[in-house]
């Protein structure tokens, strides 16, 4: 069916030092380049750091530094031929926002502000407006940021636009062991792939106990790749374009009767 992309998920553990964050994505898109992945995804704030987990406050922040090292981002992009998409906290004004960035080869920069804001997040940041879908290579994909998982409608929109794969990018962590939360993470993934007949790529941090996956989920729900738990590393997923299956059609053709209702 033509498209094909080589996909990377590289989970680490975040900080509030900048420079530090930076060398690690660095590493990562060269180790990444060397075996040719043309999409490579990072979790939520992994540029600046998550606040208050990792840096005590958004106004703590050295939004210049950050510009910087975001010009180094969309210079690697370019250099490498690579699509980098990274979290980072934006300032604009006196306007705060979870974000995630999208750079492209061509020197582009797409950003997605984080719209299901509650607890630390509300606290922190004002929602986006952005949509969240772009182009990559001639696929369609949507970004989305870890607590809109919890929400399917996040997910409707992007089915509505076409999409044939989602990034969720989490700090998703704990302070101490939690499986049961990592799987019910993991479930709400899974769902929201066949609920979209999309598939779902995640990718966390890991600067603390990891309770969501870096996975790639296929449209029927299976988890394709799994990274293990806690552990520095890229995931590389080979996506091929592929018919739809009897069970993915029957999925398609009801959402699409259904779709016109939902809010």
């Amino acid at each position: 069916m033509g498209a094909e992309m080589r996909i990377g998920l590289y989970q680490f553990p975040g900080s509030g030092d900048m420079g530090k964050n930076y060398e690690t994505i660095e590493k990562a898109v060269s180790q990444a380049a060397s075996q040719k992945v043309r999409f490579l995804a990072f979790h939520e704030c992994a540029l600046t750091g998550y606040s208050p987990l990792e840096v005590p406050s958004v106004s703590e922040v050295d939004y210049a530094a950050a510009a910087k090292y975001k010009e180094c981002l969309r210079k690697l992009s370019i250099e490498h031929s690579m699509y980098i998409a990274a979290g980072s906290i934006e300032k604009e004004k006196d306007r705060y926002y979870n974000s995630m960035l999208l750079f492209s080869p061509e020197g582009r920069v797409g950003i997605y502000g984080k719209r299901a804001l509650w607890g630390w997040d509300r606290d922190n940041f004002v929602p986006g407006s952005q949509q969240g879908i772009y182009e990559v290579d001639g696929i369609r994909m949507g970004i989305r940021i870890c607590f809109e998982v919890r929400f399917p409608e996040f997910f409707r929109e992007l089915y509505r636009e076409n999409a044939e794969l989602c990034l969720v990018s989490f700090c998703d962590i704990s302070q101490t062991e939690n499986i049961e939360r990592y799987e019910l993470i993991k479930a709400h993934l899974r769902t929201r792939a066949v609920e979209n007949v999309f598939t779902v790529l995640s990718v966390n941090d890991i600067s603390s106990f990891q309770t969501a996956p870096t996975a790639v989920i296929d449209p029927n729900g299976a988890v394709l790749l799994e990274m293990e738990r806690n552990k520095e590393g890229l995931l590389i997923y080979d996506y091929v374009r592929s018919e739809d299956s009897f069970g993915m059609l029957g999925r398609k053709r009801i959402s699409d009767e259904l779709v016109d209702g939902c809010p």
